[in-house]
């Protein structure tokens, strides 16, 4: 991917795939402040796509619409991202609607989307598994903005006024360090000249003191939701682990795999649903977000089979830190992973909010293609040494039931 800086220092990589019809543009803004109000992030995201002072939110829909642009404002955990995906031919457009929302937007429909978020928050809410792992999130991160759950936004989201999402939208703008990464069949000059005469004169922090702190867990936590119509017992068990930036991410990426984010033929889909008929479903997953990393195990169960289910958790852990995996089964892990990867980027879109995702974290516009190199490297002992770092006594159990 070739790398270059706008006239305001913005880092921009630019990875140029011939003949294909549509370029992918991913912007992403670094959060370094904790919201002092949870949901004002989540309302700001929305609010970003309805409407500027050039065009209000029926006439941004329409003007995307009759362009085939695809546009779209998400608030992740560590920043505020900008997309949209073009036909060649409309690139410059599409960086002009850009360029028009990040510096003019007007967020006039805050009570509107601020009614239309709390009803589909609370819709979102009825569903059983959501709601635990609502509950699981916000456990494990408590005191902390990634534990800003649903439930956490709806019970204080009233709170927030429409200067409260200015203020925090200009503090991103005006204080967040930027990444810009593009894919697809483009120019580099061309490029360049546009982007400097539109997103070149935004403010752009290299260095800015980070103040969201780092996560700790130091003990165990229960969290129970008590449901007397609840059909299905659904729990989560989880650890806080280290993240994408670690040495030890490739072997807990394996560990995962293994354990239960392959599908069929993982440990627990084999062992607690094929084996011992406890699940309808069961699956483990590891996410890493700047600060924090998060292994977790779930499995969907009747609820008289919750402690058997629990037990059948630490039988699975203690033989894979106790018992070396065989050669052929992280071979398939790797080769497991390896393939979901490929699976990820296989579209200019994928690729550019891959790419811009890994850079805002600090890990370079290319860390793909470095991750799956170490991934080939893991070992058995490695996979078993983290294990038993990982998985510890200091955990999160949450769970819903009758």
């Amino acid at each position: 991917m070739k790398e270059f800086e706008l006239n305001n220092g913005i880092l921009t990589g630019l990875k140029n795939n011939p003949n294909t019809p549509r370029i992918a543009l991913s912007f992403n803004i670094a959060i370094n402040k904790e919201e002092t109000i949870p949901g004002i992030y989540a309302l700001m995201s929305r609010l970003l796509q309805q409407g500027t002072k050039k065009y209000n939110s029926e006439e941004l829909a329409s003007v995307l619409e009759e362009n085939a642009i695809e546009f779209s404002v998400e608030m992740k955990q560590d920043y505020l991202s900008f997309r949209f995906v073009c036909l060649n031919e409309d690139f410059k457009l599409a960086l002009e609607i850009l360029d028009d929302v990040i510096k003019n937007s007007t967020f006039e429909e805050f009570d509107k989307e601020l009614i239309k978020l709390k009803g589909e928050y609370s819709a979102e809410l009825d569903s059983n598994k959501a709601k635990v792992s609502d509950e699981f999130i916000k456990t494990i991160y408590e005191g902390h903005m990634y534990g800003n759950t649903y439930t956490r936004i709806l019970e204080n989201v009233d709170k927030i006024t429409k200067s409260d999402v200015t203020d925090a939208y200009n503090n991103i703008i005006n204080h967040g360090k930027k990444v810009i990464s593009i894919v697809g069949d483009i120019n580099e000059g061309e490029l360049r000249n546009l982007l400097n005469s539109t997103l070149a004169d935004i403010p752009n922090s290299e260095i800015e003191a980070d103040e969201i702190p780092s996560c700790t867990l130091n003990e165990q936590k229960v969290a129970e939701i008590n449901k007397p119509d609840a059909q299905q017992a659904q729990i989560f068990q989880g650890w806080l682990a280290p993240t994408v930036d670690s040495p030890q991410y490739p072997a807990i990426a394996v560990l995962n795999t293994i354990l239960g984010a392959s599908g069929l033929s993982s440990r627990l889909f084999l062992e607690l649903r094929d084996k011992k008929g406890l699940a309808y479903t069961v699956r483990s997953a590891y996410r890493s977000f700047a600060k924090s990393a998060l292994f977790h195990i779930y499995i969907g169960t009747e609820p008289k089979n919750v402690e058997v289910s629990l037990n059948g958790f630490m039988e699975e852990i203690n033989k894979i830190k106790t018992i070396p995996v065989s050669d052929n089964e992280i071979e398939a892990a790797k080769k497991n992973i390896i393939g979901r990867q490929q699976f990820i980027t296989e579209t200019n879109s994928q690729q550019a909010n891959l790419s811009a995702h890994y850079a805002i974290l600090g890990l370079g516009f290319d860390f793909q293609p470095k991750l799956i190199e170490k991934i080939k490297t893991v070992t058995p002992k490695m996979v078993m040494d983290i294990a038993n770092e990982l998985l510890n006594d200091k955990y999160v159990i949450a769970m819903i039931r009758p």
